[in-house]
This record gives C-alpha cells, structure tokens and sequence, in this order.
C-alpha cells in the first residue's frame, strides 16, 4: 500500500546487513553511473519519501533510493556512533557494490546529506545534491567556526529526544491528538505550513519504520554537570551527529571535489539558524529553563555554516550552486518538486528528452568550476 505505481522494493545481500532498496519498473541495471542517482533519506523518515520524485525524473535515467540501517525496511543493526555516519556511508557502499554500481550521483536530505558528505570524503561520487543537509559540523553544541562549545558536546545526542515522540513511534501511533505524535511532527517539522498531499498516511508510515531498538533510534545519553544536565552518548541515531564524532568539512580538501548542489528552504524548522530543534535555540527562547547565556550556549548557526563550508568548498576549486526556496519548509522535494527535479537534472548535466520543461530554478551559483 505505500508503494507507488512503478516503484519496486527489495532487499540487497551485503556483507555487512540486508538493505532495503527502492527502485522504478524498468530501470536498466546496465544504465552507466553517469545516469544512476541514488538518493539517501534522512533521520525518522525512509526511502518511501523518495517515491514521487523517482517517478518523475526522466525514464533513461536509472534511479536507487536505499534504506539506512533501522529505517524502512533494512535490517535495524546498531549504530556505533563513535564512527559518525560512517556506518551508514559504509552500508550505501555495500549496498552500491552488490548492486554493481561503482559510483552515482547522490541525493542526501536532512541527516542523509551528512551521509553522502561522508561518502564523497571515503568513495568515489560524482555529484552531490544537499537537500537541507546537517550542517557539516554535525547538529548542535558549536559556534560559527564549528568549534565545540563543551568538552562532552553538553545539550545534543540522544538524550534530547523527546521520550513520548520515540514512545509513539514505537507504538505506531498514526493519530494526530498529540503534538508528539509522528503526524503532528511531520506538520510542523517536515514542511511548512500549509502543505497538503494525499500521501501523508504514505510520509507518516515511512516515520514509523523508524527502529526504537537498543542501538537505533535515539541512541543513549549521559549526565552532564554542564547545561541542561546532559551529554551525547556512544550508540545511537541521534548521536551520530553530535560535533565530537561528525564533522564534514574537511570535503574543501578533496583533490577531486564532485559539483554540489545545496538546497535549503527559508522557513526549514529542523535545519536553520534557528532550529526549534537546537536545545541552545530553545534555551535561548525560553522553552527549556536555566539557559546560561549567548556566550555559553548559542544556538547553532546550522545553515550560515553550511554557506561557509561550501563558500570554502567553491574558493577551493569546487563547483556549488545553492538553490534557496523561499517559504519552504524541510522538505523541498515535497513542497517545490519541479523546482527541485529540474535542479537536480540540471547538477547532474542531464541531457535528454526535450519534452521534460520546468520553471526555472533561481539557483544561486557560488562558484563554477568553469
């Protein structure tokens, strides 16, 4: 029921876990990398979020979206989050190679853009498109520059996971009662207000294939004698992202920098300058009590640092183009799909049927490799 005309699913034996993979009826495995797009899912969601956008890219194009280990229907290993993403990016590989596919274009939204800034820094990758990546400092607990505000990264990880949200998804709650519940945050997280689609139920089940396992999903925690009271823990989603084991940024040294593209909406509630999800930012506002204070604990400066990283990405050789969409919320792919599909084409150089118009993108170009 939540898979869309066209679309196939089935699992990929690897080495190291079964992955669960999406792809469209008729696709040619033979299809050269230079024509292949694999998409990554971020945090909470799956593969499933995908399934309109592979059905519209062009038919001679071959196209993967993969679920990463606990989500979607990939088997729900621990995440050794001492490691980064990395063993997401190491599961992509895996999984790519079983496929019999070397290299791809890659599409990584919210936390799945971190993965596919980590692939392009570990295998090869042709293009990356960031669609409202974690900033490549990780999510939360650092100035501008991306230094660390504490020793133990105090206030991010999976100890701020709200115990009633990880709760319903659990119990596979698809009411909307609750502002914790999975609906409720697909509302007021993933997109911006006013969104509508018949596909929510579709969007809400890929949430709850989320794995609240030991290991998964949220991951562990620690006390902290710094604020609010806690610290990133070892194992865990959540705590794959925290400063002391993620930082991206060193893909401005890539002696072979693949083109990015980076698209970010303007009312994103999740990854922004002011994320409702940045306990310093809801510190700051008052919500979480005891706030020490803008020199002690900013909020995150998430896409401002995503702008620099990528300004010295470009300085450096590289080739980025930044699509900003205004009104847009976390979900660009849902909310301005043409827009984002003829972006998408245009970062990988597609060229094909002349029969595939879309309005244009008012992508910014902030360096061109030419």
């Amino acid at each position: 029921m939540t898979l869309f005309d066209g679309i196939t699913a089935r699992l990929v034996e690897t080495p190291r876990l079964s992955v669960n993979v999406l792809e469209r009826e008729g696709d040619d495995p033979a299809t050269p990398p230079e024509r292949t797009v694999v998409f990554i899912h971020g945090n909470v969601s799956s593969s499933l979020f995908w399934q309109e956008i592979m059905q519209d890219l062009p038919s001679d194009l071959r196209v993967v979206a993969v679920d990463l280990r606990g989500f979607g229907g990939t088997e729900n290993l621990p995440v050794d989050a001492t490691r980064g993403v990395r063993d997401f990016s190491d599961d992509v590989h895996a999984t790519l190679e079983a496929m019999g596919i070397p290299t791809a274009h890659f599409v990584g939204w919210s936390m799945g853009g971190g993965v596919v800034m980590q692939y392009a820094l570990d295998y090869p990758a042709l293009s990356l498109t960031l669609q409202s990546p974690v900033s490549p400092y990780g999510f939360g607990g650092t100035r501008r520059d991306g230094s660390r505000l504490t020793e133990d990264d105090a206030g991010t990880g999976g100890g701020g996971a709200n115990p009633d949200f990880v709760t319903r998804l659990a119990e596979h709650d698809t009411g909307d009662e609750a502002q914790t519940s999975p609906r409720s945050v697909f509302r007021s997280g993933y997109v911006a207000p006013g969104y509508t689609t018949e596909h929510e139920d579709v969007w809400v089940e890929s949430m709850l294939t989320t794995s609240t396992a030991s290991g998964n999903y949220p991951g562990d925690g620690v006390a902290s004698d710094n604020w609010p009271g806690f610290a990133a823990g070892t194992t865990g989603v959540l705590n794959t992202m925290v400063p002391r084991y993620f930082n991206t940024s060193s893909i401005v040294e890539l002696a072979q920098k693949p083109p990015i593209l980076w698209i970010h909406g303007t009312a994103d509630a999740i990854v922004s300058d002011a994320s409702f999800y940045d306990l310093n930012y809801l510190g700051q506002l008052g919500v979480v009590p005891g706030w020490p204070g803008e020199e002690v604990a900013p909020a995150q400066l998430m896409v401002t640092q995503t702008r620099d990283v990528l300004g010295a990405y470009a300085d450096a050789g590289g080739d980025v183009t930044e699509l900003s969409l205004e009104g847009v919320g976390h979900s660009a792919h849902l909310e301005r799909p043409a827009q984002v599909r003829q972006a998408l084409l245009e970062r990988i150089g597609y060229v094909g049927r002349p029969q595939d118009p879309a309005p244009p993108t008012e992508a910014i170009i902030l360096r061109s490799a030419d």
